[in-house]
């Protein structure tokens, strides 16, 4: 009797392979043979779920940011119900920056596709949607401090997403590059002196 085989835990298979391998070797070591190799796979098996490198290559990308979206969504949740906004802003944008060996890896993973998507048109729509729903997270939390009175009345909002964007980023790109001298704890004091900041 063949094997019964669910198309969508195969896909996912396939797709922390390519995480392994890009993160161990980089986004040009992805290729459907190394893929397939990593997940212990035949090549065929790879190309009956994604018709082609490209394919899986989109489907990765998308499937790193719908892992963070998911996880940033529980936080939104507490946003709309607690007092003190603050700490709880302070964990979501944390979820950004790889503070953990997780995030690490998931941080290191989308550099390398949001770095190949300038050259590689089929992944730049989802770098943009990513990058987009960074400023409009970060816009979302100083609106919601301003509409509570909790920024400081200087506060020009739209610099202040643009510079909380690039803050985030930058971290993140230290700490993938540099990891032994951009920790944990210099990314959270640096994000929470930065948001104390803002606010009154």
């Amino acid at each position: 009797m063949p094997k019964i085989v669910d198309p969508e835990a195969r896909r996912e298979e396939v797709v922390e392979a390519v995480f392994r391998v890009v993160r161990r070797d980089g986004l040009e070591q992805a290729s459907l043979r190394n893929v397939a190799e990593e997940a212990g796979l035949a090549i065929g098996s790879v190309r009956h779920y994604f018709a082609g490198h490209t394919e899986l290559m989109v489907f990765a990308m998308q499937a790193m940011n719908e892992r963070v979206v998911r996880r940033l969504l529980e936080h939104v949740e507490r946003l709309e119900t607690v007092g003190d906004r603050l700490p709880v802003a302070e964990s979501m944008l944390a979820e950004l920056l790889p503070l953990d060996e997780r995030r690490r890896e998931e941080a290191t993973i989308w550099l390398a596709f949001a770095t190949a998507a300038r050259t590689r048109p089929e992944l730049r729509p989802h770098a943009e949607e990513s990058y987009d729903g960074l400023r409009h997270l970060v816009f979302r939390v100083l609106d919601g401090a301003r509409r509570r009175d909790r920024l400081r009345e200087d506060v020009d909002l739209e610099v202040e997403v643009e510079r909380l964007c690039a803050l985030i980023d930058g971290l993140t790109v230290h700490a993938v590059l540099h990891p032994d001298r951009m920790d944990a704890g210099t990314m959270t004091r640096v994000l929470r002196s930065h948001l104390q900041s803002l606010t009154r």
